[in-house]
């Protein structure tokens, strides 16, 4: 007799499984995959480099710092070579105003070093339009020692503040 509740029961749970495989509802995933739209994905391009005739050009592809020595401000082959790729630039990009800004370490007084800033953004100004750039294009003005780039009293630190600074002042292509 228990085998035959065993064989039953066996049976039973047999049943039920094969039914419950049965009736599995299938999922149709044809219909929903139809109507979805995959939107693309906006992607955000960098330019390559900066943008051609803006400062940032002017600074990293071309130079806009001539430095000199101490005392001095007549130009070296170096200074040279960068007011030549300035005067490049400025000849590509003819609607261009540039300031030449004079520097000096902190070292002498405040009216000699204004002076000897003056020297300096001359110096280059007079190199620039020797190559042929308009003079009207070429503003200077000197900082004397009142902008340092580094504050530290060095001699490294001096050394980077005797320089003439290039400064955009018109937007090319504007």
């Amino acid at each position: 007799m228990l085998m035959k509740v065993f064989a039953k029961s066996a049976s039973i749970v047999a049943l039920a499984t094969l039914a419950a495989c049965a009736s599995t509802k299938k999922t149709d995933t044809t219909d929903d995959m139809a109507t979805q739209t995959v939107e693309p994905r906006a992607e955000v391009v960098q330019p390559a480099g900066p943008v051609p005739g803006s400062m940032e050009d002017l600074e990293k592809n071309v130079g806009h710092r001539v430095f000199f020595g101490y005392n001095q401000y007549n130009l070296t082959n170096e200074a040279q070579a960068v007011l030549r790729r300035q005067a490049a630039w400025m000849k590509e990009y003819p609607e261009a105003r540039v300031r030449l800004e004079g520097n000096c370490d902190e070292r002498g007084t405040r009216e000699y070093n204004l002076a000897l800033g003056a020297r300096r953004a001359n110096a280059a100004k007079a190199y620039l339009v020797g190559l042929g750039i308009d003079p009207s294009r070429v503003s200077v003005i000197s900082n004397g020692k009142e902008r340092p780039i580094d504050n530290r009293s060095t001699p490294d630190a001096w050394a980077m503040n005797r320089n003439s600074t290039t400064i955009l002042l018109s937007t090319v292509g504007a």
